[in-house]
């Protein structure tokens, strides 16, 4: 049976399908009616199915059913087609459904990374137990979206009641220190994790404001802000290399008592480093980031293990690659 390779047109969508014409796929994406244009210039994408809104993708099913296409989740996914779709689709899925519900939401998230022995930010029930600075972080796969830092109680009071959209929220210890995102891959059907790149994120207005003389920031009057814009690549000093691949390790170890399948695929852990070396947890994504699309052409780290250009879209067709030619689909897809 031959099989389409078939996501979203947004977030990492470019990436996936390239990888996957690269493992010899047929390739279809789903975009907006007005970014048609835009998506037909690229010769790997064999098909594109255009929605007027990604509310009706659900519509489509029978087509993408009818063409054997298994779907590879993002970013997006949850930002155009909501938290409930990962359970209500009947199209295969690249992933466990069960973990990413756990990742949207962010005190199981907690739970499942305290189980797994990550150093972690405290993270505060009430308003009243807040002693120090905290950033306060909406629920769901948004880029940042919404995101606030609050000095102290008495601020952090203030910032809520001007939050008009009050939405599920956690309210994180502040942990000074540089912002460090591990991309991985865990493969089922070898048992084996692989780091395969790590980048920073480029966030607006915060990066922003941090360009301006600090006599002029206190001048303004600006609230900073933490929505993604883009990414930039990093290598990692590699002493610190051993420390978080076994953090990835134990993640996954920690995720199959939440799921039959657990976690597998790509995944990654968001940290902090601080100044004197230590690795704080602050969140995982467990689905491809979009922080891969800096190496479509692969990364030192992916470089390091394959020898070919290999971008994360890549390895996930390569490993759906060789689970059809196993018989061995069935552990790999949801």
């Amino acid at each position: 049976m031959n099989y389409t390779i078939a996501t979203i047109a947004s977030h990492s969508c470019l990436q996936i399908l390239k990888g996957a014409k690269d493992e010899g796929f047929a390739t279809v994406a789903i975009a907006s009616s007005k970014h048609v244009g835009f998506y037909k210039q690229y010769s790997f994408i064999d098909e594109i199915l255009p929605t007027q809104s990604y509310k009706e993708v659900s519509a489509l099913e029978k087509t993408l059913l009818k063409k054997n296409c298994i779907v590879v989740p993002h970013g997006s996914f949850v930002a155009y087609l909501g938290s409930d779709f990962d359970k209500k689709t009947k199209l295969p899925y690249f992933g466990s459904k069960k973990i990413l519900e756990v990742e949207g939401d962010r005190r199981a998230q907690q739970r499942w990374l305290e189980k797994a022995g990550m150093r972690l930010p405290k993270l505060y029930k009430s308003i009243s137990e807040v002693d120090r600075p905290v950033i306060v972080k909406m629920y769901g796969a948004r880029g940042g979206t919404g995101y606030f830092v609050a000095q102290d109680k008495n601020e952090l009071e203030k910032k809520l009641k001007a939050n008009k959209t009050r939405e599920d929220f956690v309210m994180q210890e502040y942990i000074v220190g540089i912002p460090i995102y591990i991309q991985f891959f865990y493969s089922p059907l070898s048992g084996k994790l692989e780091i395969m790149g790590v980048d920073r994120r480029y966030e607006t207005n915060v990066d922003g404001i941090g360009r301006i003389p600090a006599v002029l920031q206190e001048k303004l009057d600006v609230v900073p802000s933490y929505t993604v814009m883009g990414n930039f690549p990093i290598v990692l000093r590699e002493s610190l290399l051993p420390t978080v691949y076994a953090m990835g390790e134990r993640v996954v170890e920690a995720s199959k008592k939440l799921s039959t399948k657990g976690l597998y695929g790509p995944f990654c852990l968001e940290t902090i480093i601080s100044s004197d070396q230590k690795v704080y947890c602050i969140e995982i994504s467990c689905r491809i980031v979009a922080g891969t699309n800096c190496f479509i052409s692969g990364s030192p780290y992916s470089d390091l293990l394959f020898g070919e250009p290999m971008s994360m879209g890549r390895r996930i067709a390569r490993e759906i690659k060789e689970a059809i030619s196993k018989n061995r689909l069935e552990e790999i897809l949801d």
